[in-house]
């Protein structure tokens, strides 16, 4: 069987899919998916409603607009960059990057940059040694304390291997600029806290996924902890998500717009269907048992930003079954109601284009909202053909400039 992309090229070719492109975003473009079928082996049903979907959600694609793209660390034939989190700092220009070497391998690289993520510096030689043995993929955060004092923490999986100490981490106490090595918090996960969100009353909640004893296998579910002194000290964990016949992970967690909901977007490990997602109306004490998302929202390791106008956007390595930009780093844009109501949203993004074979490898990323309006969508990705392996990159865009291209404004 033919790969769904090259299946989906030939059909739009014979198909005359309508395709927009523009002056100022020469390789920019919409097109309106078509539905191909007999491909998975789905109901009539589901395919219908599949169908109903994409008609629905058109993609607007700026991935080969290069004039966008920064690289940060440059994949090699030797060196794959994998897994990058970013962090914005409150001066809404300073960002910090970090990731791990192979897929799912050791920690060590950080990069910092003081213009909007358009120069970056390494500060791998500032960090501690033995963050270089921190294994799989590192996250970054800024909590501050009950006393108002900020900090930065980096938490990785595991220590030395996949069944060391979990969740190591190292702190800098001055935005960055130096930074030590810290106890591990020894909890047994997957991956670190991919979601980290402070609470109204000044600590934070952290949410992680683990499979049976604490190994990278299903049936996975995801665990809360909470911590009231700024990172140092956590709670027990507490299962949050957990559903039969699928493998909730990496969970996303964000506000509604009425500042009280808690909504959290998870990926779904087995892929069979679509993403997953869960609510909470008590700041985390509670939450709903975990739903499909809409299909446009099906992905591996969300992340999100909510717009000046209300509307959000979530980037993600896009699994949902039938599409177009399957594989590849994208974005969905819509309103919140969209997400509760089981609405398709108003679009997609294809942001980045992975040129890895088989099985897509990309996504882990980094999204933030500058103060220009500017969104910077980091990830990593095979992102031309050829021998080099996997970079650490970024995309850079205006969500008026893809409202133009759709023509909504």
């Amino acid at each position: 069987m033919k790969p769904l992309e090259v299946i989906y090229k030939e059909t739009r070719a014979s198909r005359s899919v309508p395709a927009i492109r523009t002056g100022t975003d020469r390789e920019a473009r919409v097109t309106i998916p078509i539905v191909i079928c007999a491909i998975f082996v789905v109901s009539f049903g589901s395919l219908s409603v599949i169908a109903q979907e994409k008609a629905n959600l058109p993609i607007v694609d700026i991935s080969g607009s290069t004039e966008r793209h920064v690289i940060i660390a440059q994949g090699t034939e030797e060196v794959y960059q994998g897994h990058p989190t970013t962090l914005l700092m409150p001066d809404k220009k300073t960002l910090f990057a970090v990731w791990c070497i192979n897929h799912g391998g050791l920690a060590g690289p950080m990069a910092k940059s003081t213009d909007g993520g358009l120069t970056w510096n390494r500060l791998d030689d500032q960090l501690p040694a033995e963050f270089k043995k921190h294994l799989n993929c590192p996250s970054i955060y800024r909590l501050t304390d009950p006393d108002g004092k900020s900090r930065l923490w980096v938490w990785s999986a595991a220590k030395g291997t996949s069944s060391g100490p979990g969740m190591p981490s190292i702190m800098s106490e001055d935005d960055g600029v130096s930074w030590k090595e810290m106890p591990p918090l020894n909890l047994p996960c997957v991956m670190t806290f991919s979601s980290v969100m402070k609470l109204k009353n000044g600590s934070y909640l952290g949410l992680y996924h683990v499979g049976p004893d604490g190994k990278d296998r299903p049936p996975l579910k995801v665990l809360q902890t909470i911590t009231g002194d700024g990172g140092f000290t956590w709670s027990e964990p507490k299962i949050v998500a957990e559903v039969e016949g699928k493998s909730p992970c990496e969970p996303f967690m964000f506000r509604a717009p009425n500042g009280n909901e808690i909504c959290c977007l998870m990926r779904e490990n087995s892929h069979k269907g679509r993403s997953l997602v869960m609510y909470s109306n008590d700041e985390g004490k509670t939450w709903s048992q975990p739903v499909d998302t809409p299909w446009g929202l099906t992905g591996d390791r969300h992340i999100g930003i909510r717009l000046p106008d209300g509307r959000y956007v979530f980037a993600f390595r896009d699994m949902a079954i039938n599409s177009p930009t399957w594989g590849h780093f994208v974005a969905w844009v819509g309103p919140y109601d969209a997400i509760k109501k089981g609405r398709p949203g108003q679009y997609r993004i294809k942001l980045l284009h992975s040129y890895a074979k088989g099985v897509r490898d990309c996504g882990y990323p980094g999204l933030e909202l500058l103060e220009d309006g500017t969104i910077v969508a980091t990830t990593y990705i095979k992102h031309r053909p050829g021998s080099e392996k996997h970079s650490v990159m970024s995309t850079r865009f205006k969500i008026s400039d893809t409202d133009r291209i759709l023509g909504r404004k």
